[in-house]
């Protein structure tokens, strides 16, 4: 849940336009971005600690269907996690709201490394299920939303400058890069070193990116002076467009889901485990790519006809995974299903900014990154029973499931996703400087 924070009009501002030049007639590009002033304080520990949502499902998925031989097995204790991860994830956004990223990063990153651990000896030791399950549940609630606090940061630096729109594409793109790296570093340890080396890593990754990007203060949003009046904020889920991106979101989780389980089968099946990692790969990188020219376009469509467009071509390349037999056949729809995930995703964060108070920004996009992990939480336990009681390949009914039913909720409830008139900002303090606030 974002705030409305305090801080002096003359630090942070943005640079003057030049003579002649306003700030909308400027076209703003990554590079310029790039070169924001302490951007790189955040983005690179924010990118290591942003690896848990591409590496934990499917390093959980290998090492529990390595310990028991079921994909079914491997699929629940991935999904507890996701869905542990998707009902925390609001209240971490309120939490940072309120108190400060550090303050809620900081243990967090802790717990999440101790219960990671945890989670590895007990599946290494054959430990009984419930004990694994017991074990995903912290792991889970405990992975740090850097994704909605780097872009709390970009708002700090850039208020009232057209890169805010920049940044919103670049954050997407950044979030998909991780389902490039991160699929195929936690394959590459789970298959060549040992299947406990994804959790291991991962948990590293979290514990020392968490840390690093904690430690960056300079550029973490304020929070309201103790001691001010508070207002009443009520949740970003009672935004009715909001709730229809919800249900977007969890078809977009169920492709990932569906695609990790499914994969992961399929290449055991053919004897190339270590493919896995390669297709997932080209799965994420037509997802980063395709988003990397969905930043860069000026686009003159409405959002909500771009994310119609965008689903309905997700969902129609999606219905083919199943009925591909060849590792050629499922890396070129893999490719494209990937392509059209990121017009989505992008889509679906840029329309919070028409719907959602400024005050509730950053916990929209918590309940939007933690639909995305409920879906995919839903998918690895589904896919998984269905490639242990069907045939092999048929998890991938999974993501065409999934993105059918939220396509069809979205076309009967699209009209909800127009932007309504600017609302009062809800502040949380009163001070005696400018208020600004933070997405």
């Amino acid at each position: 849940m974002a705030s409305t924070v305090t801080t002096d009009p003359s630090k942070d501002s943005p640079a003057p336009a030049r003579p002649g030049h306003s700030p909308a007639s400027v076209r703003p590009g990554y590079g310029q971005l790039l070169r924001t002033r302490g951007a790189w304080t955040f983005l690179l520990p924010g990118f290591a600690a942003r690896q848990p949502f591409a590496m934990l499902t499917l390093s959980i998925v290998l090492l529990v269907q390595h310990t028991t031989g079921s994909y079914g097995a491997a699929g629940a204790a991935a999904a507890v996690t996701g869905v542990s991860m998707a009902l925390f994830a609001p209240w971490s956004g309120r939490l940072a709201d309120r108190y400060g990223q550090r303050a809620v990063l900081v243990p967090g990153v802790l717990v999440h490394t101790v219960s990671g651990l945890a989670l590895t000896s007990l599946a290494l030791a054959h430990a009984p299920l419930w004990a694994v399950f017991a074990a995903a549940v912290p792991t889970g609630a405990s992975v740090p939303q850097v994704g909605p606090m780097v872009r709390a940061r970009w708002g700090v630096r850039l208020k009232g400058s057209p890169l805010m729109t920049t940044a919103a594409a670049f954050e997407s793109v950044t979030d998909e890069l991780t389902f490039v790296f991160g699929p195929l570093l936690a394959t590459a340890l789970c298959t060549a070193v040992h299947p406990a080396a994804g959790l291991l890593t991962e948990a590293s990754l979290t514990l020392l990116g968490g840390l690093l990007f904690a430690a960056q203060r300079g550029t973490q949003p304020q929070i309201a002076a103790a001691g001010h009046a508070r207002v009443e904020h009520s949740s970003a889920l009672r935004v009715p467009g909001v709730r229809v991106l919800v249900v977007t979101f969890l078809g977009i989780g169920s492709v990932f889901g569906g695609m990790q389980v499914s994969l992961a089968a399929f290449t055991e099946s053919i004897g190339e485990p270590g493919l896995n990692g390669v297709l997932y790969g080209t799965f994420a990188a037509g997802n980063m790519l395709s988003g990397l020219v969905c930043g860069a376009v000026a686009w003159k469509a409405a959002p909500q006809r771009r994310l119609v467009v965008a689903y309905a071509a997700l969902a129609l390349v999606a219905s083919g995974l199943w009925a591909a037999h060849s590792v050629l056949v499922l890396a070129g729809l893999g490719l494209l299903v990937g392509m059209c995930i990121a017009p989505a995703l992008i889509t679906g964060y840029t329309l919070v900014d028409g719907l959602v108070p400024a005050g509730a920004r950053t916990e929209a996009f918590t309940w939007l990154t933690g639909a995305v992990a409920l879906g995919q939480a839903a998918a690895v336990t589904i896919a998984g029973q269905l490639e242990d009681r069907l045939w092999g390949g048929s998890g991938f009914l999974v993501p065409m499931g999934g993105t059918m039913l939220a396509l069809i909720t979205l076309l009967a409830l699209r009209s909800r996703l127009a932007a309504r008139p600017r609302e009062r900002t809800v502040a949380r303090g009163v001070g005696h400087r400018v208020p600004v606030t933070v997405d």
